[in-house]
């Protein structure tokens, strides 16, 4: 399983990817991660990668290979896309951080983000994690909503995930995160677990 996650600095994509390194671990399965930071650590643009299997030689995921991208921003979804082998899965948070460029008047943010996305061959879940993790109690939860989702959408029980957490998350945000989690995981109840080898 080859994961991509792309990020804002600071958004939580590397507690995103242990979680799901932890999970992996948990069912038996060699685990590599990598994360590559922008031109800034906060704010700048970062990817994080997530591999496991029976055996995995290589943290980085090649281009076109990625079964899951899991984006924290619209805009670091669209610029990781290529990532996506065809046919996979891109679930992204439709919050929109204006990158520097935008925000000195160099550049415009795309508006046809999602729309672009949507005529790609490959499966596309959009939700409101920003909304969802501020009713969960804290908007720095977006990760832990996104990951409820892609927990949704894999053949791993949900007690698992609820474990990872709970050994991955600080105790004193571990309720929030929970409930974001929990958020995510209904957002994409009516969807089948994806069986992927």
């Amino acid at each position: 399983m080859n994961i991509i996650i792309a990020e804002v600095g600071g958004q939580g994509a590397l507690l995103a990817a242990r979680i799901i390194g932890h999970v992996a671990m948990e069912q038996g399965y060699t685990v590599k991660m990598s994360e590559v930071h922008g031109m800034s650590q906060r704010g700048g643009s970062v990817i994080s990668y997530v591999r496991y299997g029976k055996e995995i030689f290589s943290p980085v995921v090649e281009k076109g290979s990625a079964d899951f991208l899991l984006g924290l921003e619209l805009l670091e979804t669209a610029r990781y896309i290529d990532y996506l082998r065809d046919g996979g899965t891109i679930i992204c948070n439709n919050q929109r951080i204006a990158p520097m460029s935008v925000i000195t008047g160099a550049q415009k943010y795309p508006e046809s983000i999602i729309g672009d996305l949507s005529k790609l061959p490959l499966s596309l879940h959009v939700v409101d994690a920003l909304n969802m993790a501020r009713e969960a109690g804290n908007i720095k939860t977006v990760n832990s909503v996104i990951l409820g989702c892609f927990a949704r959408l894999s053949s791993i029980e949900y007690p698992i995930w609820e474990t990872a957490l709970k050994n991955s998350v600080p105790s004193r945000f571990l309720e929030i995160n929970l409930k974001a989690f929990q958020s995510g995981y209904k957002a994409l109840e009516d969807n089948a677990p994806a069986e992927r080898n």
